[in-house]
C-alpha cells in the first residue's frame, strides 16, 4: 500500500520561503507522476503542480508560476516543493499526491491522483 508523508510546513512571513518534502513508501515511485495540491480554508482542493516520473516535465498552476518549484529524487523516493515569495493567499494544507502511473502530469484537476498524504499546514502571515 502506498504511503506518502509530507513535512516542512509552518508559519512564514509574506515574501518568505519554505521547502515541503514528501517521502513515499510502498510505491514504484520512479514509474509514476507525482504532484502537489492544496486546500485553503473554506475553499475546494486545487492542484498546484505536477512532475513526470523522470522529472523532465513539470506543470504549474498560473497563480504559483515563478514562485514554486517542484522536484523529485527518485533514488530516495522523495518529492519536493520549493516555495518562494509566499503570499497570504498561499495559506493552505498542502498534500503530496501520486498518480499511479506515468504520462498524466496535469494541473487541470485532481482526477489523476490516486493516493495522497495527510497534508502539511502552510501559513503565510505577518
Amino acid at each position: 500500500q502506498v504511503q506518502l508523508v509530507e513535512s516542512g510546513g509552518g508559519l512564514v512571513q509574506p515574501g518568505g520561503s519554505l521547502t515541503l518534502s514528501c517521502v513515499t513508501t510502498g510505491s514504484a515511485f520512479d514509474y509514476e507522476d507525482m504532484g502537489w495540491f492544496r486546500q485553503a480554508p473554506g475553499k475546494e482542493h486545487e492542484a498546484v503542480s505536477c512532475i513526470s516520473n523522470s522529472g523532465d516535465v513539470t506543470n504549474y498552476k498560473d497563480f504559483v508560476k515563478g514562485r514554486l518549484t517542484i522536484a523529485r529524487n527518485n533514488a530516495k523516493k522523495t518529492l519536493f516543493l520549493q516555495m518562494d515569495n509566499l503570499k497570504p493567499e498561499d495559506t493552505a494544507v498542502y498534500y503530496c499526491a501520486a498518480v499511479g502511473h506515468a504520462g498524466w502530469c496535469s494541473v487541470a484537476d485532481l482526477t489523476g491522483f490516486t493516493s495522497w498524504g495527510q497534508g502539511t499546514q502552510v501559513t503565510v502571515s505577518s
